[in-house]
């Protein structure tokens, strides 16, 4: 029933995918564990597409597993919560911008990249 686990995306899992404008530089984002956005300006289909769909169906899969949860103010990776403020997020006693390598979330979700 995995998404994206280990790497792997089972392409027959069914997720909305939905096509908007996003901000410079972000290409996809995951809104919950039934629904990603992918930037409207990227060519279906394409490398870049398929890695956005990977990458996406990670956190959606992990969000309905409870896996993972963001909130305003906070993000929850397991059993740990981090503070969340101004397109940062707070990991290791330091500040980094969402969506940095950084976090074991964006790592996981990294790793679905390669195969897809």
């Amino acid at each position: 029933m995995a998404l994206g686990r280990q790497g792997t995306l089972n392409k027959s899992m069914p997720f909305k995918i939905e096509r908007k404008d996003l901000e410079p530089g972000i290409n996809a984002e995951a809104v919950d564990e039934n629904t990603m956005v992918i930037d409207k300006d990227i060519p279906k289909g394409s490398d870049v597409y398929n890695k956005a769909v990977a990458h996406e169906a990670v956190h959606c899969e992990e969000m309905g597993s409870g896996q993972l949860a963001y909130g305003d103010d906070w993000v929850r990776d397991g059993n740990n919560t981090y503070a969340r403020k101004d397109g940062k997020i707070k990991y290791n006693g330091e500040w980094h911008e969402e969506g940095s390598h950084v976090f074991p979330w964006e790592q996981r979700a990294i790793d679905a990249e390669k195969n897809a």
